[in-house]
């Protein structure tokens, strides 16, 4: 790790969601109009995790000019479809996880399917619109200190967080996650977003790794590791300051309500959960004097952080609409009982029109905090 405390480095965290990573386009586009019309990439370092690594790896091929990198974002996720993303596995889909799983466990078969979705057609599209050879080239030209890309090994637990930067920076170990150098490839682009039952595991080098949400405990550490002082963190949850309504159900949760919430439990919860730490963190730090917070003798760091989060609940907006998920997804997943992995898997042009609407929209009523962020 560079050392970063006369640093003033900027970095970017986009975490994941499925579908609702659509909402982190609108917030980019609205920073990339408040910027200068020919910025470059004001991030310094750029962390993604799940479909939010998809979004940062953009960012990264793209970084001698931000809005050539948001553009590409948008053409992407304006025209997106969910067969561009996945197709079922079985006819049966959800019905047929408790056979897949049972048949997993008794079985090495290989022809037994080890997700319920085969996200084959993302790595096409990867491969169509990214350029991954940009991300070293960018680095060397001083445009970008470093991206990372965070992923869940199924093996060891821990969260792993591959990274190509400049020269300095070193891997690093903290409690059930790690930082490692790699070249990124399109490979630990569909780990990161491996949503885990519905997608399957990718193999990288020796081990299998998932979605990178899974088991991220901090997902704030990898940009500070990588020498972050300032952080942009654009959320993908829902509208944190309502208090959730408690529904009466008479039938017990089916297969897709737990599993939507078990995934949304993995996106949520720890990275509110790291953000309000880092704050209660840098209210520490003020009270102290700046002589002994400068002694060295204190490994924390003040970090300035700005979130930009989603202002309505995302998930009843999935609700609204219901009718794009197409049909054979429609027969296992009802809106009033699976909104959340609803919200996961409608990759459709409507939905996601509306979620990268709303980021435009929440990021321009904070257009003065973005403006002091970045200093402009």
């Amino acid at each position: 790790m560079l050392d970063a405390k006369n640093a003033d480095r900027i970095g970017l965290l986009l975490s994941g969601g499925g579908a609702r990573a659509a909402y982190q386009v609108g917030v980019l586009r609205a920073i990339a109009e408040l910027l200068p019309k020919d910025a470059g990439n004001p991030f310094h370092i750029i962390s993604g995790t799940s479909a939010g690594a998809l979004n940062a790896a953009s960012l990264a091929c793209h970084a001698h000019r931000l809005r050539t990198g948001v553009r590409l974002l948008e053409y992407v996720w304006k025209n997106i479809s969910s067969d561009q993303i996945y197709t079922p596995q079985s006819n049966k889909l959800l019905g047929s996880a408790s056979i897949m799983l049972l048949s997993s466990m008794r079985t090495k078969d290989t022809n037994v399917p080890r997700s319920l979705l085969d996200n084959s057609p993302l790595l096409d599209l990867l491969q169509r619109v990214l350029k991954l050879d940009k991300i070293q080239k960018n680095i060397d030209k001083g445009l970008l200190d470093a991206l990372s890309i965070t992923t869940s090994a199924y093996s060891t637990g821990e969260s792993v967080s591959f990274y190509q930067g400049m020269k300095g920076l070193s891997d690093w170990a903290g409690p059930h996650r790690i930082g490692r150098r790699a070249q990124i490839g399109y490979l630990h682009l569909m780990a990161s977003s491996a949503l885990p039952v519905l997608f399957p595991a990718v193999k990288i080098d020796e081990q299998f790794y998932g979605d990178g949400a899974v088991r991220q405990l901090a997902p704030t550490s990898t940009p500070i590791q990588l020498g972050a002082s300032r952080l942009l963190v654009i959320g993908v949850s829902g509208n944190r300051s309502k208090t959730p309504v408690e529904n009466t159900v008479a039938a017990a949760p089916s297969i897709s309500q737990i599993m939507g919430h078990m995934l949304n439990s993995a996106f949520v919860d720890t990275l509110e959960n790291d953000l309000e730490f880092l704050r209660d963190m840098n209210e520490v730090l003020n009270q102290l004097p700046r002589g002994i917070r400068n002694n060295g003798k204190i490994s924390a760091q003040y970090i300035e952080l700005l979130e930009i989060s989603p202002s309505k609940e995302i998930n009843t907006i999935a609700t609204q609409f219901y009718d794009e998920l197409p049909k054979q997804m429609a027969k296992h997943i009802k809106p009033d009982s699976s909104s959340t992995l609803l919200s996961l898997v409608l990759f459709e042009k409507e939905f996601c029109s509306a979620l990268r609407e709303m980021g435009y929209e929440d990021a321009l009523s904070k257009e003065s905090e973005i403006r002091q962020f970045f200093r402009k």
